[in-house]
């Protein structure tokens, strides 16, 4: 039987094993306090054992401390395993392109060398390497952030982003377990400004767009990632592993979401996943 060990349940690695279990895989995860039957990510006894059984890892960990946790305990025992290896990364490897397009072989100097080191160690490691973008969907988009009231427009008409619907990575990474190792840019067909997407968003739910903010208003984190303007292309993904987004752009993905689902209302908790917690 085929079972996937997932290090770090986050919110795009959670779907995944989802998807995988309703085909009948078994999927153990890890967790820091080994909550809700995962494994304690610190009894190293019982990952190691799983590691030797595991016929598939994925890995959602982000860096810690200018590390990477998984491979700095258990990367050794990785690398020992026949299993197949996947790692969750980030565009943000890529760093600033000045609104141009960056593919897998364009150069790795974005702003967060820690990111960038794991993975280069985990394509070292013989993984696929999934750099993806800003990542959406149920109770994590646009919409619920314009019902919350968290929503805002930058004045950056130039800026551009790239994103994914967060069942296109699931798809991706699935897609890739009879693909090569090596990196695979996971992004929808249509970069476009943060700002058109709030707008949609808005127009979907009955809303006016929220206001325009000055840069300098944003938190530190928010004004790196304006910071930053690319456009990530995706065809190594769609030409070697037959991958094709199911939510092309933005619009699809948006539309079904807002089909499936009510957007957040304004007095619930804040959504606490962020792009990082993948």
């Amino acid at each position: 039987m085929s079972r996937l060990l997932i290090f770090g349940l986050g919110y795009t690695a959670t779907r995944i094993g989802r998807a995988l279990a309703a085909k009948g895989w078994q999927v153990i995860g890890t967790s820091r306090d080994g909550r809700g039957g995962t494994l304690h990510f610190d009894d190293a006894e019982a990952v190691i054992h799983e590691i030797t059984l595991a016929t598939h890892v994925v890995s959602s960990v982000p860096p810690a401390d200018d590390a990477d946790p998984v491979l700095e305990a258990y990367g050794a025992a990785l690398a020992r395993s026949g299993a197949w290896r996947g790692y969750l990364s980030s565009t943000g490897v890529y760093g600033d392109a000045g609104g141009a397009w960056v593919d897998e072989n364009a150069p790795i100097r974005g702003r967060r060398g820690a990111r960038a080191a794991a993975d280069a160690a985990w394509l070292a490691l013989g993984a696929r390497v999934f750099r993806l973008p800003g990542i959406y969907g149920p109770g994590r988009s646009a919409l619920d952030r314009v019902a919350m009231g968290r929503a805002h427009r930058v004045d950056l008409p130039d800026q551009v982003f790239s994103r994914v619907h967060v069942d296109d990575i699931v798809s991706g990474v699935i897609a890739a377990f009879d693909g090569p190792p090596g990196a695979y840019n996971l992004a929808d067909d249509l970069p476009c400004g943060q700002n058109d997407v709030i707008a949609f968003a808005a127009r979907l739910i009955g809303e006016e767009p929220p206001p325009f903010v000055a840069l300098d208003t944003l938190s530190v984190p928010a004004r790196a990632f304006y910071a930053e303007n690319r456009r990530v292309a995706n065809l190594k993904a769609k030409r070697v592993l037959g991958w094709r987004p199911l939510y092309p752009d933005y619009r699809f993905g948006l539309r079904a979401l807002k089909a499936i689902t009510s957007p957040i209302p304004a007095s619930t908790e804040p959504q606490a996943a962020s792009s990082d917690q993948r």
